[in-house]
């Protein structure tokens, strides 16, 4: 299977060039919010097109690998892996579109939240932990994703509650508390898009699922078998 093995290489470059553009594409996003930048906003909601042809390209490159017939489990799971992963990269290119139009209908001052910014800058290392264990095959940096999203959990009820806060107090306009719970769920999107590229990751390269419990999350296990 010489040219599965070709064009499966090629798959894969083609689908980690997709998660540079995806960081870039995240990092921008949020950015425009935070310096109130409307250009670099419309550079986010005009680039995601660029985005989703690389999906769609991507899609039907891995339907044309499949018609090759492989035989190999491994190459199969491979396959649907790359297609999962890829689903999960335009979403995470999606909510950064969410918040680059929040940038966009609200360009003026942003209502000053630490925890809001940090809890943005700590999704962020996320997609960027995300897409660099997808390139190294690292199922370690893979776990230590997971075992972030509990936190960003945290954090996204800490802004929930301070925005409620800031509106019963009349320091928050209610236009600012809708964009800032508008921007929060799109992060919190984001870190969601982000573990489920690492419970792929870690699936195809060990044939294991990890499963996320009230606790936390499992280790990995061999699948159920029927």
């Amino acid at each position: 299977m010489e040219e599965f093995a070709r064009k499966h290489a090629q798959l894969r470059e083609d689908l980690l060039t997709q998660g540079d553009r995806v960081v870039a594409h995240a990092m921008r996003a949020i950015e425009s919010f935070f310096r109130s930048d409307p250009d670099a906003a419309r550079e986010v909601v005009d680039g995601d097109r660029i985005i989703d042809r690389a999906d769609i390209e991507i899609e039907r490159a891995s339907i044309k690998l499949l018609m090759l017939m492989p035989s190999d489990e491994q190459d199969i799971r491979s396959v649907f892996t790359i297609v999962k992963i890829n689903n999960e990269l335009e979403r995470i290119a999606d909510c950064g579109v969410n918040i680059g139009e929040a940038s966009l209908a609200h360009a003026g001052k942003r209502p000053k939240s630490g925890t809001f910014e940090v809890m943005a800058n700590s999704v962020i290392g996320m997609v960027r932990d995300a897409n660099q264990a997808m390139r190294e095959r690292d199922q370690g940096l893979a776990r230590r994703v997971l075992e972030f999203d509990d936190t960003i959990d945290r954090f996204r009820g800490e802004v929930v509650r301070l925005v409620q806060m800031g509106v019963k107090d009349g320091d928050l306009p209610l236009e600012d508390a809708l964009e800032l719970l508008n921007v929060n769920r799109a992060l919190e999107r984001m870190a969601d898009h982000c573990t489920n590229i690492c419970e792929q990751l870690i699936y195809l390269e060990s044939g294991k699922i990890v499963r996320h419990l009230p606790t936390g999350w499992t280790d990995p296990e061999p699948p159920e078998q029927d």
